[in-house]
């Protein structure tokens, strides 16, 4: 399945971890949420916004906004990953689908409330772009490596995502803050970023054919290997036991992440709008500083006392910071939970990823692999923003979304604890 790991071709895979993160930190996780806050909230103080004719809570917008464009990626991302197979060409839609990302996260600067619709859209498409690269990009590792140097070479891209992208939030910041640039801007250097180290490490990447079924049409190839990929689980029940507990684990994970600074906008009390301003960038930064050496230690942990026992000891973690955070309502508070989500927060990600690589059958269509793997979770995703919102809009307070979180993450541990002696074994191996 694999081949001896090439530097090379490890450090240029990593280093699209470099280049895309600046995206899901710079934009989504800190600069645009403050600014769609800011812009979407009334004179009055009022959250609620026009979409489409209906009143929705602001946050909670971003929420199903951010929950179709998951729909989507698990629709396309069966679809392209077949015909990208029968092609043989794996880095044209690594590339097409960067490219359409960074494009619209640099159009995002001109998102109006004027114009919501279409500013969502934007919003929408870029999102769009940076999860579906991530299924070709996943796709690459158990090729480009074997399976004893995957925990380390997928430690090493989130390490490489969490340092560039908290290098770029201090310039975007040191602009906004110290030189009064527009916050929308910093979509545009975010974009270029992307953009331009995107290209530099996809130009590195070696291309795998994969065997083709000529009898199979290239446009349901996809699904049609997702199929597959379902019956092949019955023969694998250590991936089976592990995805169920991805599937509902990574619910909690991926919610974190999108909706976290939304909630210190709004459950947070801070004493102006400039100390929120400042202090909600400052935790971004702390949990991306923090994560960087987390990602490492948890690979490192993993060595020690294998995979399954890794995972359950940050699930647990995961537990325990969403039940304090039910208490947390002062600036000081939020930095510490902050801090202590950066230790997790990476270390959960690469180790999730590079564990399912190891587990993989052997396999030289690795791609459809990863896209189950990454559908798994795009579904998974969509279940807690949605959860996440209506909880909101049903009760007025994030506060009160996180009781769901609590569920994802518990559920997720116990079937993790679940697998047999026999099957956590292997990982080993």
């Amino acid at each position: 399945m694999g081949v001896v790991a090439d530097k090379k071709v490890t450090r240029a895979w990593a280093m699209y971890d470099w280049a895309n993160s600046v995206y899901p930190l710079v934009v989504t996780t800190a600069i645009f949420p403050i600014f769609y806050e800011k812009i979407s909230t009334g004179p009055d103080g009022s959250d609620i916004v026009n979409f489409f004719g209906f009143d929705v809570v602001n946050t909670a917008l971003v929420s199903y906004v951010s929950a179709t464009m998951f729909v989507l990626v698990s629709i396309l991302s069966p679809l392209l990953s077949g015909v990208a197979d029968y092609t043989q060409r794996k880095k044209f839609f690594l590339k097409f689908f960067f490219v359409l990302g960074s494009i619209s996260c640099a159009s995002l600067a001109f998102f109006k409330m004027e114009y919501l619709e279409l500013s969502m859209l934007i919003y929408l498409l870029a999102g769009l772009g940076f999860w579906a690269s991530l299924v070709f990009y996943n796709g690459f590792l158990p090729l480009i490596a074997p399976r004893e140097q995957q925990d380390a070479i997928s430690a090493q891209g989130y390490s490489l995502g969490y340092i560039g992208s908290s290098i770029l939030l201090i310039i975007c910041l040191a602009l906004v803050m110290g030189v009064g640039m527009d916050a929308r801007l910093s979509f545009v250097i975010t974009a270029i970023w992307w953009m331009g180290f995107g290209f530099w490490s996809v130009k590195k990447l070696p291309e795998f054919p994969v065997k083709i079924d000529p009898k199979v049409p290239v446009f349901s190839k996809g699904f049609y290997e997702l199929r597959q990929v379902w019956k092949g689980l019955k023969n694998t029940p250590r991936l089976k036991r592990y995805l169920s507990s991805f599937f509902v684990f990574s619910m909690g994970v991926q919610t974190v992440m999108i909706m976290a600074v939304y909630f210190g906008t709004k459950e947070i009390t801070w004493a102006s709008e400039d100390e929120k301003t400042v202090g909600l960038i400052v935790s971004v930064l702390i949990i991306q500083i923090i994560a960087a050496p987390g990602s490492k230690g948890l690979a490192w942990l993993s060595t020690k006392i294998g995979n399954v026992k890794a995972l359950a000891v940050v699930l647990l973690i995961w537990c325990v910071l969403c039940i304090s955070a039910l208490w947390v309502t002062t600036p000081v508070h939020f930095y510490v939970i902050a801090g202590f989500v950066g230790l997790v927060m990476g270390g959960v990600q690469s180790l999730s990823r590079s564990t399912y690589s190891k587990l993989l059958p052997d396999t030289e269509d690795t791609t459809s692999y990863f896209s189950f793997y990454d559908i798994s979770e795009k579904i998974g995703l969509v279940i807690g923003i949605l959860s996440y919102g209506l909880i909101e809009q049903l009760t007025g307070s994030m506060r009160n979304s996180i009781f769901a979180l609590i569920v994802f993450f518990i559920v997720g541990l116990l079937i993790l604890l679940s697998m047999p002696k026999e099957e956590r074994a292997y990982l080993k191996k």
